[in-house]
């Protein structure tokens, strides 16, 4: 993997980073990203390039934790089975069908006696 250097602007700053022509794609448009947040951060009132850097990793930092709790809750919700899906829904179906037959009949003192809707 050899490695070229490529020119991007971060804040108004020409930088001169060092990568592979495999990531360089990648590498553009996370400078792109970032050169975004950071003028917003400069947009919101931070008059530093440091200070809005810092906010804008903040921002970019917390979107990537958000992403990756969210990931981890689909992997945890996508485990069921859909056969075990249905199995569940089965016997919700059973259940309500017993809730139903057990209130046409209300027990009261004496005999049960049938429930008119």
């Amino acid at each position: 993997m050899s490695q070229q250097r490529i020119e991007v602007t971060l804040a108004g700053q020409k930088i001169t980073l060092a990568t592979s022509a495999e990531h360089e794609p990648l590498l553009r448009e996370a400078c792109v990203l970032v050169d975004e947040q950071i003028q917003l951060a400069i947009g919101g009132g931070n008059r530093s390039i440091e200070r809005a850097s810092m906010m804008a990793a903040l921002k970019i930092a917390g979107d990537l934790i958000t992403l990756q709790k969210n990931q981890t809750q689909q992997s945890l919700s996508s485990n069921v089975s859909p056969d075990e899906v249905a199995r569940l829904q089965t016997q919700i179906r059973e259940l309500e069908d017993q809730v139903d037959a057990l209130m046409q009949t209300l027990s009261l003192p004496g005999s049960p006696r049938p429930i008119v809707p």
